[in-house]
This record gives C-alpha cells, structure tokens and sequence, in this order.
C-alpha cells in the first residue's frame, strides 16, 4: 500500500548527469524555436542545469515552411557554438535536421546526405493533421538509401492514438521512435500523455528528446510525471549514450 501512495518524480531529477540531448530547436533564427542568440544562451545553460551535457540540435527542415538547407543549417551551427565559446559554454554542441516526411524529402535523401543525429540514424517527422500519402513508400526508401529513420514524437500523432496497431506497424516497418520528455509530465494534453504511457510500458521507445524551443519547455521539466511506472522511462532516457561522441 505504501508504494500505491508513493509520490511520483520530477522530471528533471529523473535526467542523469552527462545526458545527450537529440532533439531540440536551439539555433537562433532558423525555425520555431530560438529566436536569437540570447534566447540560445538561456536555453542551454538551463538544460545544463537540468544535467544535459551533449546537444544535437534539430531545426525543421519544412517545405514552404521552413526552408533550411544543410549549408544554412551548418553555417548557423557553426557561428553558434564560436558564440557558446565566448560565453564559456564548451560542451559539445552539434546539428542534424528534424525533416518532414514529404516529396521534397526524398527528393533531399535521394540526392545528397542527410545531416543525422549519429552514422545514419536520422530524425523525421510527420504533419500533425495526417501521415504522408506514401508513407510506407518513403520509409522503404529511406532505409533502401542506407538510413535509420528515428520517428520524433510519435505520441503526439492524434490519428494513431485511436488504432495502436499503427505503431506496431511503424517499428516493423523499421521506425525507432523517440519520446518527448514533456509528453510525460501531460504537456501537450492528457491523451497524449496516456499513448506516451502505453507505449513506454510495451517497450516501444528507443530514444528520448527535449525538443525545447523556449523557457516554458524547460520550465515544464519542473513538473511530476504522469506515468503508471518510472522504470522503462528511465531505460530509454539511459539509451541516449548511444548517440555519445566518441
């Protein structure tokens, strides 16, 4: 009975020291997230402080959206870590890209190199209205090209949380799939929160992100899980070292 009573954690204290971070919106200027470089400065000293030790930041590359490509996306990294530096952050601070999965995306992989989070693991994502037409067809491509798609946030896809099925569809399909963090703690919404649990306790997540672009992302990190057991959450968070430099 005590356990039943037992408090459940904070999320920040459930992030161990030297954790690397593969997903977030922390170059200024370059999507929805940082708008500047002050903006950059706060956001990382504050995921430091969090015990987050190694970034991989992640613009959005949208068509018609946000239409960065990967010389803009490694200038901007590259001006941003010499600002870090200047303002004694010298952590490891690296890019890749959080691509939608459209045409334009395999035009982009068919024909050049994806920035990716480590070899060939590389982030993607889907519109949040509806999965891309050829889905299916794209992932086949996608891993035909010698990658490894890791699907951002799958949780917050709403069409899926009705028909679980999908899911396991997409892991056979090859997809590993990525939390994120906030999910946990009911940020974007109960039923999120909900699908993010059942897939934690069947074991279907393989990596986690913060995916912060702004204060109340991170502030949220202060806030208690929503989760019936910690445990396999803390599995996947340990998965990161994977993505380790060195």
């Amino acid at each position: 009975m005590l356990t039943f009573f037992k408090s459940k954690p904070i999320l920040k204290d459930l992030i161990p020291d030297y954790h690397i971070d593969i997903h977030s919106h922390l170059l200024p200027g370059i999507d929805d997230g940082a708008k500047n470089f002050g903006d950059t400065l706060r956001l990382t000293q504050a995921l430091q402080e969090i015990g987050i030790s190694e970034f991989i930041t992640t613009p959005h590359i949208i068509q018609h959206v946000w239409d960065n490509t990967h010389e803009q996306i490694l200038e901007k990294k590259a001006s941003t870590v010499l600002e870090l530096q200047k303002n004694n952050i010298t952590v490891p601070f690296n890019t890749a890209a959080e691509y939608l999965m459209d045409d334009q995306f395999v035009q982009l992989f068919q024909s050049q190199s994806l920035l990716t989070l480590k070899d060939k693991y590389v982030l993607v994502e889907m519109s949040y209205i509806n999965p891309p037409i050829q889905l299916y067809s794209i992932l086949f491509d996608l891993q035909v090209a010698g990658y490894i798609p890791v699907l951002a946030h799958p949780e917050r896809y709403l069409f899926y949380n009705n028909n679980f099925n999908e899911y396991i569809k997409l892991k056979r399909a090859g997809c590993l799939f990525q939390l994120n963090l906030l999910s946990v703690v009911g940020y974007y919404g109960v039923a999120i929160s909900k699908i993010a649990d059942q897939l934690l306790q069947k074991g279907m997540y393989d990596y986690v992100g913060s995916d912060v672009h702004h204060d109340n992302h991170v502030a949220a990190f202060k806030q208690k899980i929503n989760l019936k057991d910690a445990t396999p959450l803390k599995e996947v968070i340990a998965n990161n070292q994977f993505f380790k430099l060195g």
